[in-house]
């Protein structure tokens, strides 16, 4: 299993740390004693969480032109038309992906195109399913032209327990469908704006991947 580069420090020093617990729980804890055997175990399992939440999965990305990716694994939590009032001011169509702690948390580009616009806001750590933490978390917003001819705009949303953003993006940044765009750490949201002629393919309670499922396409629906 691939460790992604943003988790390596943290599993390292964990690793040193449960290394010393247990060392310290083998000298002082009777072996008869419950703890002598359940301590140890608690941190393995704690251990092997954090490897596998910064785990990085190899993944085939299927490029297509005409459809916008999910830019994170996790689940629909909102799926309709609202207000964008950060860069566009006016109504969007808004997929709002929420991460939990089991979720691989490496983020992605949708579609190919250029960013054109990339903003940090600092803000509260409300739990990322709450609709205000759209706008009132601390968030990064990128917003790109995509080869497809239209704007999008994501934002990578801070939640209660996720403190540390990572974004790879910067204004005039070319991109491709796909390529790394960032790391949330310890579970929070992403949310995607695309225009109001997108056809949306997803809805509230589905589960989505980064990079391998089409959430929307460019155009209306012919039919």
């Amino acid at each position: 299993m691939k460790i992604h580069r943003e988790g390596r420090k943290i599993v390292l020093v964990s690793a040193a740390i449960i290394f010393l617990m247990t060392a310290l729980i083998v000298w002082f804890v009777p072996s008869g004693h419950w703890l002598f055997y359940a301590a140890p175990g608690v941190l393995l399992v704690f251990f092997l969480w954090i490897l596998w939440f910064f785990r990085s999965p190899r993944r085939s990305i299927a490029r297509q032109s005409d459809a916008i990716l999910s830019p994170a694994d996790g689940k629909i939590v909102f799926s309709g038309t609202t207000l964008e009032e950060n860069f566009f001011g006016k109504e969007m169509q808004k997929v709002s992906i929420f991460m939990s702690p089991f979720n691989v948390h490496l983020n992605r580009y949708p579609a190919d195109g250029k960013i054109i616009s990339y903003q940090y806001h600092p803000g509260k750590y409300m739990v990322a399913w709450h609709p205000k933490s759209s706008h009132k978390n601390e968030r990064n917003v990128l917003v790109m032209n995509t080869d497809g001819g239209k704007q999008i705009l994501l934002s990578q949303i801070a939640g209660t327990i996720a403190r540390r953003i990572v974004c790879y993006g910067e204004e005039g940044k070319e991109v491709e469908q796909g390529q790394e765009l960032g790391f949330i750490k310890f579970g929070s949201r992403v949310d995607i704006y695309l225009p109001t002629d997108a056809k949306v393919l997803v809805k509230r309670g589905d589960k989505v991947k980064a990079g391998l499922d089409v959430i929307a396409t460019n155009g209306t629906d012919p039919s």
